[in-house]
């Protein structure tokens, strides 16, 4: 019964390291914004997770993309060299207090089947701003009075399940699709909170640090 026990552990290894071997991690490139979009689009025209009405052009999003890499790590997840999702952090109100805060964002291509894989990409994007010094995440997510055709508790269930934690909620500030949404805060830590942090680092200052350390390409 022993070794039986055993073939099966590592058949779970073995088969969970082929499930993986084909996905990998980068910083996102000018060239992919025409594959964001499409991965954006639905979010927005038949959900209520994005707060937008209209689908970017992909001239508008690239424009979005330079000015978060300019600071903050934009990553995209990769299976088989298709993009299946993208992650990126900005800033957190945008005043120098705060510059130890981040917001987050994360977008997987709906019916990906790749379980896991949004896990994967928020802990390389927690990482990448662990590295850069930044100790509190903060992410803006939509929820509904009840599940509905548009808007599901999935998102805060997804955070609440990777540490986030909900600290505050403000009430039908969002209106879309004939109906009133609420907007909940969570909040995960990375780390302690010195007396005196480590000055904030741009991402451009780690990004061979990420790539030996991490494997993020």
């Amino acid at each position: 019964m022993l070794i039986v026990k055993i073939d099966r552990v590592n058949t779970e290894k073995i088969m969970e390291t082929k499930m993986t071997d084909n996905i990998s991690i980068r910083f996102a490139a000018p060239e992919d914004a025409e594959a964001l979009v499409e991965i954006y689009a639905p979010y927005v025209l038949d959900t209520a997770i994005s707060f937008e009405y209209d689908v970017p052009s992909v001239e508008e999003f690239l424009t979005r993309m330079n000015d978060i890499q300019r600071r903050y790590p934009y990553l995209v997840i990769e299976d088989l060299g298709e993009i299946i999702g993208y992650a990126y952090a900005h800033p957190f109100v945008g005043r120098e207090a705060y510059d130890h805060s981040a917001e987050t964002t994360i977008y997987m291509k709906q019916n990906a089947g790749k379980k896991g894989c949004g896990r994967r990409l928020y802990e390389a994007l927690e990482n990448a701003l662990r590295e850069m010094n930044i100790i509190n995440l903060n992410a803006c997510i939509g929820v509904p009075e009840a599940d509905d055709e548009h808007l599901t508790s999935n998102s805060v269930d997804f955070h609440r399940h990777i540490g986030y934690e909900t600290v505050g909620k403000f009430h039908k500030c969002g209106y879309k699709f004939g109906r009133w949404y609420d907007m909940v805060w969570m909040e995960k830590m990375l780390g302690e909170h010195p007396e005196e942090p480590e000055p904030v680092k741009n991402v451009s200052e780690i990004r061979g640090l990420l790539n030996r350390k991490y494997d993020i390409g």
